[in-house]
């Protein structure tokens, strides 16, 4: 790949001032990119032709897909007494929770926190335990927590106006009335989440299943978040800002595009507790979810192949898949045959891959979600840019603009006595500013000087020219269909729903049956999976 002139992209000034700001040269920086999955998915989208299998593997169970529904689904079956099960990693082991080293520098490519589980998230309470990340008092009202993976302080910081401030909603120098408003907004919250439908279920609860099926709260599925907000009356400009942020963070597009049903469940369902942390708190990790996905598999004990399937087809004796690998762009296949086999791709794959899904009543015009592209650069910083005076740098840093969503610090959870020599910073983007498709299209044109300022846009706005000085090297990740987004009317697919039912030797596990993309959800249907193919 060319060499980049990084300064250039994040100084975003000219020589003349770099030389003025006592920087004489510029800093070159080779930008890595990584396009997960994207050869593979071509070559599987225009039917490649593959030689003939050159094995052919027996197993008990095949999971296909190695994500966080598949390694649940392994970590199932292994707990139930299942040793005979195979499992083909796809095209980037543990998806989006796949995370990446500088060194000794761990740093996430994907998904990087996992909120504290909620009383009714049994599962999730279960695996956490069974992984030692609860040490004690899993299904207590607040359990006890590996103090290595509660989020240390200070958590997160907004640059607003010029200003870091505490928290990510605006509120230094923003009017009593706005104010006014985001306290309204947050005492709903609190109404909404304790709130029981005439079924007798909480509105919004993980898994997401088990939410009320009340029609009072199916209509909030009808409309936008956006359009909720305009209903209620809510005006203020920063709490617009702030509930439109939290959209493109954990379903990768706007308020003004996401369910309102999907916009509230953020804020209501999340209510875990534990014994040795405040409320809300969060879990994480240098690496992000990839430690989890690192857990699961050892857990699991799973038998793990380099590969992706092409076809899952039933057969008379069970079901067989083939597989392929690509070694230097030269393919090379294989047969998997098993009794039963756990789907857990992408619903995007598994409709280009699984025979005849129509006949599982899911019709893949008509039923496949939108998905929303994503970025993640992770910088090694050979040094820590200069803070403004009185705002210390937090786990997580968001800048009061788009496209980013701010960057996270991968060894803030380090216990030090003094900074470490090295660090990464991890900027996240939603491409939320254009369509998906447009998005695609972008990352697929776009040259490293292009990314890269993209990428470092947040940085470059807390830090200016000062930011590139610190920078060694550059790791950026694209998905161009990294998460299901949560449209109005998701909780009605019925093609969504005809899978989550679907029992036979073929049975599917992904957090887009749900229709969005988070560890919940995915853990969820990994479990039921496994449940199913015990049968």
């Amino acid at each position: 790949m060319d060499r980049r002139s990084f300064l250039a992209l994040a100084g975003g000034v000219g020589a003349a001032a770099v030389s003025a700001a006592g920087f004489q040269r510029w800093l070159e920086i080779t930008p890595t990119v990584h396009y997960p999955g994207r050869t593979e998915g071509h070559f599987l989208r225009e039917r490649g032709k593959l030689p003939a299998p050159g094995e052919v593997i027996d197993t008990d169970f095949m999971i296909l897909g190695s994500g966080i529904a598949g390694l649940t689904a392994a970590w199932k079956l292994e707990r139930e007494g299942q040793r005979n099960v195979l499992m083909i990693d796809g095209p980037q082991p543990f998806g989006n929770a796949a995370g990446g080293h500088f060194g000794e520098l761990a740093y996430p490519t994907g998904g990087h926190y996992l909120p504290l589980p909620s009383p009714e998230s049994v599962h999730v309470r279960e695996i956490l335990f069974d992984l030692g990340i609860i040490e004690r008092d899993p299904y207590g009202e607040k359990p006890y927590y590996d103090e290595r993976y509660v989020l240390h302080g200070p958590e997160e910081r907004l640059l607003f106006n010029g200003q870091w401030q505490e928290g990510f909603i605006p509120t230094d120098g923003v009017s009593a009335q706005e104010l006014a408003e985001h306290k309204r907004f947050f005492a709903e919250v609190e109404r909404l989440r304790k709130l029981r439908g005439a079924d007798g279920k909480r509105a919004f609860v993980f898994p997401t299943v088990t939410s009320s099926l009340d029609p009072v709260f199916d209509a909030l599925d009808r409309i936008t978040l956006k359009d909720w907000l305009d209903q209620q009356g809510y005006r203020s400009p920063t709490l617009h800002w702030y509930l439109n942020y939290c959209c493109r963070d954990d379903y990768g597009t706007r308020y003004d595009k996401v369910s309102a049903w999907a916009g509230l469940h953020y804020y209501c369902s999340r209510w875990g507790q534990a014994a040795n942390a405040g409320n809300g708190a969060w879990l994480t990790w240098p690496g992000g979810m990839q430690v989890v996905a690192d857990k699961l598999a050892v857990a699991s004990g799973v038998r793990r192949r380099a590969g992706t399937a092409v076809s899952l087809k039933r057969t008379e004796s069970g079901v067989e898949a083939l597989c392929f690998t690509l070694e230097g762009g030269v393919a090379r296949s294989y047969l998997v045959r098993s009794r039963k086999a756990v789907c857990a791709m992408p619903l995007y794959v598994a409709a280009r891959v699984v025979e005849d899904m129509a006949a599982y009543g899911f019709d893949a015009k008509r039923h496949t979600p939108s998905y929303a592209p994503w970025m993640v650069a992770n910088f090694l910083m050979k040094d820590f840019p200069r803070e403004l005076p009185h705002a210390p740098l937090a786990w997580d840093n968001v800048v009061y603009q788009e496209p980013g969503l701010g960057y996270v610090v991968s060894t803030h959870q380090d216990i030090r006595v003094a900074p470490p020599a090295k660090t990464v910073f991890s900027a996240y983007v939603a491409l939320s500013d254009r369509t998906p498709d447009a998005a695609r299209k972008w990352m697929m044109t776009a040259s490293g000087d292009e990314l890269v300022a993209l990428a470092s846009a947040d940085l470059k706005s807390a830090y200016g020219w000062k930011f590139a000085a610190c920078v060694e090297r550059v790791d950026i990740t694209l998905r161009g269909h990294a998460m299901a987004v949560p449209l109005p009317g998701f909780r009605s697919n019925a093609g969504l729903k005809a899978l989550r039912e679907a029992d036979g030797p073929i049975v599917f596990a992904h957090a887009d049956l749900s229709g969005f993309s988070v560890f919940e959800e995915a853990a969820w249907w990994g479990v039921q999976a496994a449940l199913k193919v015990l049968r």
